[in-house]
């Protein structure tokens, strides 16, 4: 019995030094942000877009002028009620793609046509907000959004309470993907929540951070 004790005793030790291990790989791509650290579109937000916005709409403080509050990413694997590993496998590509781990979304109700039962994976998000929400912004306006073939610009299409979703049809635009891993095309809703009343307001503030709009002089 005496024997058996540091042999249970260090188990958990390994066990806990191997699970820490995987948790780390499972959630490859997730990202800290240094304590003081503030991105560049961040910095250019508070010293040009707001004196360029309160200019624009002749607003008389600068708690007038919007914000970008959060961005949101939401992806939906259908397929996910034929595999379920297609969901996680679709939590780990935003989770890199995004440098937050994504959560999974559950169906809230039984629909027998889809074999979709309440409770079941079908999807992933991911709510980024201040530091990753930049980051991924800049990423998405320097280098993803390019990446799209026949690339012409984003529509201009507000939902009226100035928010905008932008709809990704491949995953594959971005470069944290691998290619030649992917085992299913997944697209993507990206929307970008904003403080502004009108979608005017909010449609100048997304393309002074740099969004592509194909309409750049309305």
């Amino acid at each position: 019995m005496a024997s058996t004790k540091p042999t249970a005793a260090a188990a958990p030790k390994a066990t806990k030094a191997k699970a820490d291990k995987g948790s780390s790989a499972k959630v490859e791509g997730a990202q800290v942000i240094a304590k003081g650290y503030v991105p560049s579109l961040q910095k250019m937000y508070k010293e040009e877009i707001v004196a360029k916005l309160m200019k624009e709409f002749g607003y008389s403080s600068v708690m007038q002028v919007p914000v970008l509050s959060k961005i949101t990413i939401n992806q939906g694997v259908g397929s996910a009620t034929q595999d379920k590993k297609l969901v996680e496998v679709a939590q780990q590509e935003l989770t890199t793609i995004t440098g937050q781990k994504a959560m999974m979304t559950y169906s809230k109700k039984d629909i027998s046509n889809f074999k979709l039962r309440k409770g079941m994976p079908i999807g992933v998000k991911v709510t980024l907000r201040k530091a990753k929400m930049y980051e991924f912004l800049e990423r998405l306006i320097s280098i993803s959004l390019p990446r799209i073939r026949d690339f012409k610009g984003i529509s201009e299409k507000f939902d009226g309470k100035g928010n905008y979703t932008l709809g990704i049809k491949e995953q594959i635009i971005f470069p944290e993907i691998d290619i030649d891993k992917i085992t299913k095309m997944l697209g993507m809703e990206i929307t970008f929540v904003t403080s502004a009343k009108k979608d005017e307001e909010a449609f100048s503030l997304l393309r002074e951070f740099g969004l592509p709009f194909k309409n750049i002089k309305k």
